[in-house]
């Protein structure tokens, strides 16, 4: 067969998604990147929030009509919670997605369009999947999941129901798969999971067990980066944070869920932090890591958000010296608590709010760039001599010669064009 993948949502989909992938190659099938010329069409939605999943089923709707004769699969978050009919012949859930190859081939070789097809029951399981060893279409950058699921239960959230709780990966797993993608070229692992920093948790352990795994990491031969993902900023200790500074690979580079400046509105998100909390890990990170680039995520327009609040929310970031903002308007989602709350913010509210969050973001990170002018960076060389730093800051090297990609260059930043560094 000839499969197409569409992938929406987070940087855990992709990994998933790079992993079915695997299984169809392994099994003689073919990858199309060409929807219309598929046998196969395999959608790995989101449900992060109503828009999220709204997206996944406008994008199941389309490739039904597209392309009538193909097997459409849904499969992740949004499949995990639908409660209706779902555009597709075969619906998986979020730990399900091991069984897409098979669930296809049964599929192909019973089918009757003149029948309807019955799709397997979701799993909402504890255990944690483990899909082997994963390559990560991207050259030098790899991600390696460790965990799945949360056991927070933030209002506007549905990911403890769609990906279950706290489902941790064995270290000698995980350390398998690093070893293998080092020996395959990969210079840089990106250490993921839905809440990786509950890594451990589902077996009586704390961050420490993270770090001890991310030690380990560290020593693998070929690994010259380690890069976190998303990380809950209550979750970050003094211990755990020297402890990575001393690895001697860890970037520096902390994306934490913020959410809000406000502390009101934090109350209502159930965040379990206040903003001098938040800042308190920020001052601890900027300790320990040199030059390091803090991103985050903010909402603005959640329910009952005043002007006010949205006012403490811009100036909390501004004054922080976030590198980034990754900015939403926030979006409905049923079946949370917040679908449910008073004060529902107006849609032309929350536009002119994300445009304010919007031209913040940019401004910072014009900031942050130029905060580099002068200095010694290392560039992992991408493609076009371009590539990034380890503080996550995009970069191009100045030079007539090609740089193999892969390679880890040294230079002095000279300026900044078009939002990257100039490195010479």
């Amino acid at each position: 067969m000839k499969v197409y993948f569409l992938t929406l949502g987070c940087r855990v989909n992709q990994y998933e998604t790079d992993a079915v992938r695997a299984d169809f190659i392994a099994a003689g099938h073919e990858i199309t990147e060409r929807p219309e010329d598929a046998d196969c069409l395999i959608v790995n939605t989101c449900s992060v929030t109503g828009e999220a999943d709204r997206k996944s089923r406008q994008m199941l709707r389309r490739m039904a009509r597209a392309n009538p004769d193909a097997i459409v699969v849904a499969m992740g978050c949004a499949s995990e919670l639908a409660d209706g009919v779902v555009d597709a012949d075969i619906v998986l859930g979020t730990r399900d997605k091991n069984l897409c190859l098979s669930k296809v081939e049964e599929y192909a070789g019973s089918r009757d369009h003149k029948t309807s097809h019955v799709r397997p029951p979701v799993s909402r399981t504890d255990s944690y999947h483990d899909f082997g060893t994963v390559l990560s279409p991207e050259g030098t950058r790899a991600f390696l999941k460790v965990e799945d699921g949360c056991n927070k239960f933030c209002t506007y959230c549905v990911i403890p129901f769609a990906r279950g709780r706290v489902a941790s990966r064995t270290e000698e797993s995980a350390i398998e798969e690093a070893r293998f993608l080092a020996g395959e070229g990969y210079k840089e692992i990106v250490v993921s999971g839905i809440h990786v920093c509950s890594y451990a948790k589902d077996r009586g352990g704390d961050i420490m067990d993270l770090l001890e795994l991310l030690k380990k990491i560290a020593e693998i031969p070929g690994i010259v980066r380690l890069r976190l993902g998303s990380v809950e900023p209550m979750s970050l200790t003094y211990e755990f944070l020297k402890g990575l500074s001393e690895t001697g690979v860890a970037c520096p580079h902390f994306h934490m869920s913020l959410q809000s400046g406000s502390d009101t509105v934090l109350k209502r998100m159930n965040r379990d932090y206040t903003s001098a909390e938040f800042e308190e890990k920020v001052r601890m990170v900027r300790d320990l890591f040199p030059d390091v680039s803090i991103t985050t995520d903010i909402i603005c327009g959640f329910p009952g958000e005043t002007d006010e609040e949205f006012s403490e929310t811009l100036a909390f970031a501004r004054k922080i010296g976030l590198a980034k903002i990754h900015c939403f308007p926030y979006s409905v989602r049923e079946g949370t608590v917040a679908a449910g709350m008073p004060g529902q913010i107006a849609p032309e509210v929350k536009k002119a709010r994300n445009l304010k969050l919007i031209a913040l973001s940019s401004e910072l990170e014009k900031a942050f760039a130029g905060s580099f002018i002068g200095k010694q960076v290392e560039v992992l060389v991408e493609q076009d001599n371009a590539g990034y730093t380890a503080s996550y800051v995009r970069a191009k090297i100045e030079s007539e010669d090609r740089i193999e990609p892969g390679t880890l260059v040294s230079g002095t930043v000279v300026r900044i064009k078009d939002g990257e560094l100039i490195v010479k």
